[in-house]
């Protein structure tokens, strides 16, 4: 391979293969620099010892396929430190030209600028690229460490179906529709989630899958509309045998790809923990700026915004920002309001706390009694920043968990080479819908309440806690999972609390509730992103970056035109017709 040879090759004959990335004649001399997927090697033509292919090295251009056969020699005091074969160059003898190109629509070089559109309509080309090549050789190396380490510790790799029944809850489903069974549609998975449970049911005590998923959302830059999971179900486990298990998993990937060396046990928070102190479910670890409530001091305050926010049920948190009355303007500061109200807060409190006292914002609001209280419980400094934000919890915690975000990132709190893991715990079970008047299930409808939790599904569902763990990684959720439901009677219960009839619930899932009489074990589970797994281990700015053929954020493939319409015949033979839709290849 062209980046394995280093200085103890010198002195072999090698035969490299790869693809023209510089050509430069210098007269009498031609050098080429071949690249394949392990990197780049230096070619050196010369007259005197490759006459017979000379003239044709003169002819090459960017991105020619060839062949070399030659002897690997030093380069002395011409070495490149920046390459990894930088001390040697492969001194040529033979050569042949596989096949030649067309001059590429952008430059193949690490460092593009080009735009992405274009890359992706040429992602074969693309996918040339170092970043991106070494991206997917970490994706295939993980895969690897995954699949090792899961069967060494009694894991069987079972694989569920990709055509299954639509149950339109939650994201949309791809739907597939059914030449021989007219009128009728499979649906491709948004998760495996059923089968692997039926398989528990069934004696699989230990089943893991790399399994592709689907699911018809809006995209960004972390998301796609087919992904891969990591996904995992265990028999006769606690939440605590899971997240054991995982934490292994994930030490061996990132020591494995040699990404970070991993300490255990990982951080364990609860969800009411995190929201409190970070705003959101899935907090970055790697700095501070922690939230503080304040409301009980808010309540008597002079501040009539603060006042009547928590006499209405709301409440008031801050961040201390050190050292932010000299880091931020006011014009920056006055930015941050914008900021969080895309998060629903009608504005931000602010005040800049010197050894004068405070000035600007909201500090003529408060008396040096109010100021002092708000002093002790944030435990501020001179020269800090104090932002607060005064609505109903759900606001708060949007406005200023998203804001903890941007302080670290414009602060320059956050270590790119850092990688703190946390388990989020104890998630709730149900979520209002205040608009649609029912509850939704935090995760799924199948994950379990916490034993001492049950009798609440008939008394107060809001109160009742879930036996659900998330695996986050410097901020980013990577992992979700949770104990299942094992019991039938109450599965039952958490549909009703879900508003499905008996119908409903029966037409949806009426095979796993006869699945669950049948002596089913006590069983949990887990599903890794892996694409944004991946993405973060090799810090890539976009999920794009880290699958080879993705989709843009309009779910389409530029390169393959995929979606494309069909062919009226093949649509008849469906039993299909399109309603309101003028070809665009027709108009």
């Amino acid at each position: 391979m062209c980046g394995s040879l280093r200085a103890s090759d010198v002195g072999s004959t090698v035969n490299v293969m790869g693809w023209v990335a510089n050509h430069r004649d210098h007269g009498g001399v031609i050098f080429v620099d071949l690249r394949d997927k392990s990197g780049i090697v230096q070619v050196r033509f010369e007259t005197d010892l490759a006459q017979e292919y000379y003239a044709q090295a003169e002819k090459l251009r960017s991105e020619w396929c060839i062949g070399v056969v030659g002897e690997v020699v030093s380069r002395g005091d011409n070495s490149n430190p920046n390459l990894d074969t930088g001390e040697v160059e492969v001194l040529a003898k033979k050569l042949e030209v596989f096949s030649q190109s067309e001059t590429p629509p952008f430059q193949i070089r690490d460092n593009v600028d080009s735009n992405e559109n274009l890359r992706l309509e040429y992602r074969y080309l693309d996918l040339r690229r170092g970043p991106l090549q070494r991206a997917l050789m970490m994706r295939s190396k993980i895969n690897q460490i995954t699949r090792n380490y899961l069967v060494n510790n009694g894991f069987e790799e079972l694989e569920t179906p990709y055509l299954t029944k639509s149950t339109p809850e939650g994201a949309r489903d791809y739907l597939v529709p059914s030449r021989v069974n007219p009128g009728m549609f499979y649906a491709l998975p948004q998760s495996p989630q059923i089968f692997k449970q039926l398989l528990m049911i069934s004696g699989y005590d230990r089943y893991f899958q790399i399994v592709r998923c689907f699911r018809d959302e809006d995209l960004r830059a972390d998301r796609q509309p087919e992904f891969t999971q990591i996904d995992m179900e265990f028999s006769f486990v606690t939440a605590d045998d899971v997240m054991d298990t995982c934490e292994g998993l994930m030490k061996q990937i990132f020591e494995g790809t040699g990404a970070a060396t991993i300490n255990e046990p990982f951080q364990r928070m609860p969800y009411d923990e995190a929201m409190r102190r970070f705003g959101v479910d899935a907090p970055d670890l790697r700095f501070g700026l922690e939230l503080v409530d304040v409301t009980d001091i808010a309540k008597t305050s002079g501040f009539k915004v603060f006042e009547t926010t928590v006499a209405d049920g709301g409440i008031v948190r801050g961040i201390r920002v050190p050292g932010g009355a000299e880091k931020f303007s006011r014009k920056h500061i006055d930015a941050m309001e914008p900021f969080v109200g895309i998060y629903g807060a009608k504005g931000l409190a602010w005040a800049k706390v010197t050894a004068e006292g405070w000035t600007g914002g909201v500090s003529k609001f408060f008396s040096d009694e109010e100021k002092a209280q708000y002093e002790a419980a944030y435990g501020v400094e001179a020269g800090d920043l104090l932002v607060m934000v005064a609505a109903k919890e759900s606001v708060v915690c949007a406005a200023l968990g998203n804001l903890r975000k941007k302080l670290g990132e414009d602060l320059e709190l956050i270590d790119p080479d850092e990688f703190r893991f946390c388990w989020v715990t104890d998630f709730p079970m149900f979520e209002y819908d205040e608009d649609e008047g029912r509850y939704y299930s935090m995760h799924h409808p199948f994950t379990s309440p916490r034993p001492e939790d049950l009798g609440l599904l008939d008394t107060d569902p809001a109160q009742c806690y879930a036996q659900a763990y998330d695996l986050v990684l410097n901020g980013s959720e990577i992992g979700g999972g949770s104990i299942r439901i094992h019991q039938q009677e109450v599965q039952w219960k958490v549909f009703e609390k879900l508003g499905l009839s008996e119908d409903e619930a029966r037409e949806k899932f009426g095979f796993l509730l006869d699945a669950l009489t049948f002596g089913t074990p006590p069983h949990g589970g887990i599903a890794f992103g892996m694409d944004r797994l991946v993405m973060l281990i090799t810090k890539s700015q976009s999920i794009r970056d880290v699958i080879a053929f993705p989709k843009t954020q309009k779910a389409s493939d530029v390169m393959a035109q995929a979606p494309n319409y069909v062919e009226e015949s093949q649509l008849e033979e469906l039993y299909l017709k399109t309603v309101g839709v003028v070809r665009e290849d027709e108009a």
